[in-house]
């Protein structure tokens, strides 16, 4: 009977227990259940962004199923889909669809860095999802402004927009995140100033706002907080000099202010600052000696560059104690500046790099030294290879006032000529004998030049100089055959203007004058006698020997200016020429740059945003870089070749009109048979580019097919695309020609620039620009377009993409698939106003082949002559595919 109730307890301390275990299971299988209304919000997220089925599979449960959810008493707390694949269907039309977020409630982290999100951050953020902790939206393609109701999410620790297109001012509400750890808004376009708001923010450990449009000072208020360890605000514009309330900063691991304007000396009180590890200052205006205290105080640095700035005096000393604490590895820059006097190299052993190049340090300097890793180039020191040279050398330590050793080499004197006696002058009389033969054989020489060079003009003056056209104007004397030594000696180059003019003009070149560095010389803003302003050109060793080929570059420019002019061309106000080893060129300024640099231009709302130019402005430009090149093309004799058609090189005045620019490479056309003297005057070595159409560039159809970059990059809005190298260039094209399709206008909604608001005719005129870019970028030459034809389909755009004036057609829009409208659409209107123009060398052939497989088709039932169908393909051959170009070969 005991056993029997034993075994009955037994029983049911089982039974408890199992039912035990399943109620907790029930428990925490009811924890991990998902609300239903996160999990609806998660679907709806997944559909907006067209995530794949393999990381969010629609049919698994969210908290242990798909990649990047975390969830927590069953609502989502965590969302990571950084590096993420879109489907295919989402990859089409990729946007910021994010609205989904605004449910969940409990949410505290969300990151998608790497993911495309196209477009702007929206404003609801700051307050539908106001449990976020960390917000990371590296590298997803954002445009617009940092809306400021981010300042709204109280919680919010981590803040990553880095790597975007953010424009705009940083708003000051972003000062209001009082638990914000780290903001990095690094790698955006974002401008203004840094707000003082910033102050603020107490808990902020690292500040990260480099490589920005940032402007002004850095805010003293800064080192208020007293946590900050990393402050990064390089590669910006910021002016004034380094606030010495940075040195409150005691916990500030890193500092970097490199690649602005700043100016003044470097503050002596940030030695207090002794956690740096890093601190980088270079290419800035500082000047002044070099606190010796910093290295002394500074014993966890491990980099320092202060290089391209302005600090003079002795090196400064490195104590043996901080090099008791330093690391090998520890890496010194102060190249770049105006270091001078002897140096001690053994104290500097125990560091891994020291850069001291580009200095003024004399002495000797002893091989022990050497064995360090001690660049010591451009200096003005003894024994050691690629120095300065001595009149260098010798000019800075003399405006100072200072010693100079000479390299160490007493200068050599010359020593008195011993007298010569009366007896030995009288026995050398065949000394003057020779001197006075060969006088008066240098006379009669001259005398026989100069009667052939009169003699010269007299013929060339009888002759009329039939044969020459008169658009190109007058051309030197001389065979033509070398660029002039001297080109200032002809005229028609503008005003003369003096170095001291080029000087004043330019604040003595200052770096805030300077646009950019061309490839032919640096071009600054210059104001001359108050007038004005003007665009400098400097050309740096322009002489002869190594530097030869400047010296050609800007006498062929000058000697074009001469000889060329129109509208389109950037006028050319004079020159100075005065100086040996710089020469100047002095251009119109033109108010709005180039393409590249007023694409985008500020707007006048409040938060500065940046807005595209209106399709209308394209348009324009793009006729009028047409014609500028046309009339190179066609007008000149023999035909010119820009050989630099590039959105940098299209400058545009204070009404957008277009003045072609970056003339220095202009080349007459290679295998023209007009060997006058301007096309040998012009003619430099051929260029080892090698270019789409062959090894040379000095071809029209090489500039045809930069300017269809061009209009492909006016179509799509990515100005500067076209510069790439050529793998990108190559997949570029790859992903934007197919899009572009004489019977398919829907089509090229897919690729125009999205800021474009076009209605129906314009939209059609985008098209038109399209298809006429295509056709410039056929990859065989002889296929291109002229540039003449390309101008006038510019000016009439609708022509292109319309069938008007046939018989039957009543301006229908071509959506056909007929091969034969293709022609006939393009040229049905000019039919007989270019009938009658002679075709360019090699169309003819182009046209004939193509005759046969479009000769029966026809359009709206009209017929053509196969006269006339040779006459389109010739003057604006039809894009084609490689399948048409292996049947066009005989493939």
């Amino acid at each position: 009977m005991e056993g029997s109730r034993r075994g009955s307890f037994l029983a049911w301390g089982s039974s408890a227990i199992l039912f035990l275990v399943l109620f907790l299971m029930q428990c925490a299988a009811a924890q991990q259940q998902l609300s239903s209304t996160d999990r609806a919000a998660l679907l709806d997220l997944r559909s907006s962004l067209g995530l794949q089925a393999r990381d969010w599979p629609i049919k698994g449960d969210p908290c242990t199923n798909w990649t990047g959810i975390t969830c927590r008493d069953g609502r989502v707390t965590g969302i990571n889909i950084s590096g993420f694949k879109r489907t295919r269907l989402g990859r089409r039309s990729p946007q910021f669809a994010v609205d989904a977020l605004g449910n969940f409630t409990h949410l505290s982290s969300f990151n998608a860095s790497g993911f495309l999100l196209p477009g702007s951050i929206p404003d609801w953020l700051g307050s539908r999802v106001s449990s976020l902790h960390s917000l990371d939206l590296r590298s997803c393609s954002i445009s617009g402004a940092v809306p400021g109701s981010l300042g709204s999410l109280s919680g919010l620790k981590f803040l990553y927009l880095s790597d975007n297109s953010l424009t705009g001012r940083i708003d000051s509400n972003l000062g209001e995140l009082r638990e914000l750890s780290v903001l990095n808004l690094s790698g955006n376009l974002l401008t203004g100033l840094i707000p003082d708001e910033f102050s603020k923010l107490g808990n902020l450990t690292s500040l990260d706002l480099s490589s920005n449009l940032i402007s002004g000072a850095i805010p003293p208020s800064l080192g208020s907080i007293s946590g900050l360890q990393v402050l990064n605000l390089s590669d910006n514009s910021l002016t004034s000099s380094v606030p010495v309330q940075l040195s409150n900063l005691s916990r500030l691991t890193v500092l970097d202010l490199s690649t602005n304007s700043i100016s003044g000396s470097l503050p002596a009180k940030l030695s207090v600052l002794t956690s740096l590890q890093e601190l980088r200052i270079g290419n800035n205006d500082l000047a002044g000696q070099f606190p010796e205290n910093l290295l002394s105080a500074f014993a966890q640095l491990k980099f320092l560059d202060v290089s391209g700035n302005n600090f003079t005096g002795e090196f400064p000393r490195i104590s043996s104690r901080w090099g008791v604490n330093a690391t090998d590895n520890a890496v010194f820059n102060f190249s770049n500046n105006m270091f001078y006097g002897t140096l001690n190299l053994s104290s500097l052993e125990f560091l891994g790099s020291v850069d001291l190049s580009g200095n003024y340090f004399q002495g000797n300097v002893s091989n022990n030294g050497m064995s360090n890793n001690v660049r010591l180039e451009k200096n003005c020191l003894q024994i050691v290879r690629k120095q300065r040279s001595l009149s260098d050398c010798r000019e800075f330590y003399s405006q100072r006032g200072l010693f100079f050793d000479d390299f160490g080499v007493p200068q050599p004197t010359v020593p008195p000529l011993p007298n010569e006696p009366a007896s030995k002058k009288s026995r050398r009389p065949w000394v003057y004998i020779l001197i006075g033969i060969g006088s008066g054989l240098g006379f009669i020489m001259l005398l026989l030049v100069l009667i052939v060079f009169l003699l010269r003009r007299l013929r060339r003056a009888r002759s009329g100089q039939r044969g020459r056209s008169l658009d190109v104007g007058p051309v030197p004397e001389g065979d033509g055959s070398t660029v002039p030594k001297e080109p200032f000696t002809l005229s028609g180059f503008g005003d003369s203007f003096s170095y001291d003019q080029m000087v004043h003009a330019t604040c003595n070149f200052n770096k805030s004058n300077l646009i950019k560095n061309g490839h032919s010389g640096d071009l600054y803003l210059g104001l001359l006698d108050g007038r004005a302003p003007v665009v400098i050109k400097r050309i740096t060793g322009a002489g002869a020997g190594p530097h030869a080929d400047k010296r050609e570059s800007y006498a062929a420019e000058l000697e074009f200016f001469r000889s060329a002019s129109h509208s389109r061309l950037v006028p050319l106000l004079g020159h100075c020429l005065e100086q040996e080893g710089e020469k100047f060129l002095v251009y119109k300024y033109m108010p709005n740059g180039d393409l590249a640099s007023s694409f985008y231009r500020a707007t006048a709302s409040e938060d500065e945003s940046f807005q595209s130019l209106d399709w209308i402005t394209r348009l324009k430009i793009a006729i009028g870089a047409a014609e500028g090149l046309s009339y190179l093309h066609h007008e000149c004799s023999p035909p010119l070749v820009h050989r630099d058609v590039q959105a940098s090189s299209i400058l545009l005045d204070d009404k957008f009109e277009v003045r072609l620019g970056s003339l220095s490479e202009v080349h007459a056309q290679e295998g023209d048979q007009h060997h006058n003297a301007i096309t040998r005057l012009l003619r430099k070595p051929q260029t080892s580019e090698q270019g789409p159409s062959g090894p040379s560039t000095a071809t029209c159809t090489y500039d045809v097919f930069c300017f269809g970059k061009v209009l492909l990059e006016l179509v799509t809005g990515k100005i500067g695309i076209g510069q790439s190298d050529d793998a990108a260039l190559r997949e570029w094209l790859e992903q934007t020609l197919p899009f572009i399709s004489a019977y398919d206008k829907e089509l090229v909604t897919k690729i125009i620039d999205p800021s474009l608001i076009v209605d129906e005719d314009l939209l059609e005129e985008v098209w038109a620009m399209a298809i006429v870019a295509r056709s410039c970028l056929n990859p065989k030459p002889v296929k291109r377009p002229p540039m003449k034809y390309i101008l006038r389909a510019l000016e009439n755009p609708l022509k292109v993409v319309r069938e008007e004036n046939y018989p039957g057609s009543s301006s229908r829009l071509r959506n056909n698939s007929s091969r034969r409208s293709w022609s006939a659409a393009i040229f049905g209107s000019w039919r007989h106003s270019l009938s009658e123009s002679a075709p360019m060398p090699g169309y003819l052939n182009n046209g004939s082949r193509q005759s046969g497989r479009m000769g029966s088709q026809s359009s709206g039932g009209n017929d053509f002559s196969s006269s006339n169908k040779r006459s389109s393909n010739e003057i604006f051959p039809e894009p084609i595919t490689v399948t048409d170009v292996e049947r066009a070969d005989g493939h």
